[in-house]
């Protein structure tokens, strides 16, 4: 059994922000000599997640758009989190909607990916430095 860990630490310019991360983990993939296998990707904060979908400007603006309706930052008042000080309730919601982390297997050496998907980071409070986890794990 073959394993690798890798931390990228990723810091946004802004609040919100969608990163492709594929190629970083694809680096992770190759360095590990791992052919057959899975690989996790974990964002290791909570107020960002990881998830696949389509690498494509529009779809990422119907994200933000979409999280924006269904936890919007404003008024921050509105949430008891941010009783304490805070301003980032929104931020660990739409975290919770697009999720924590992925799996994807490997196969021949390379993610065993459907069309068009592709691996992201999801920043809901940036501007600050954040660790990503990718662990890969095979023969």
């Amino acid at each position: 059994m073959k394993f690798k860990t890798e931390y990228l630490t990723l810091n946004t310019s802004t609040k919100h922000a969608f990163v492709n991360i594929t190629s970083q983990v694809r680096k992770t993939i190759k360095e590990s000599g791992v052919s057959e296998g899975l690989c996790l990707v974990n964002s290791m904060h909570i107020s960002s997640s990881v998830f696949i979908n389509d690498d494509e400007t529009g779809l990422h603006n119907d994200f933000d758009k979409w999280l924006e309706q269904l936890a919007p930052h404003d008024p921050v008042d509105h949430y008891r989190h941010n009783d304490a000080g805070e301003d980032n309730a929104d931020a660990h919601l739409k975290r919770v909607i697009m999720g924590r982390e992925v799996v994807v297997a490997i196969t021949n050496g390379e993610l065993d990916f459907g069309p068009w998907e592709q691996i992201f980071y999801g920043e809901f409070d940036g501007q600050r430095n954040k660790k990503i986890l990718i662990k890969v794990i095979g023969e």
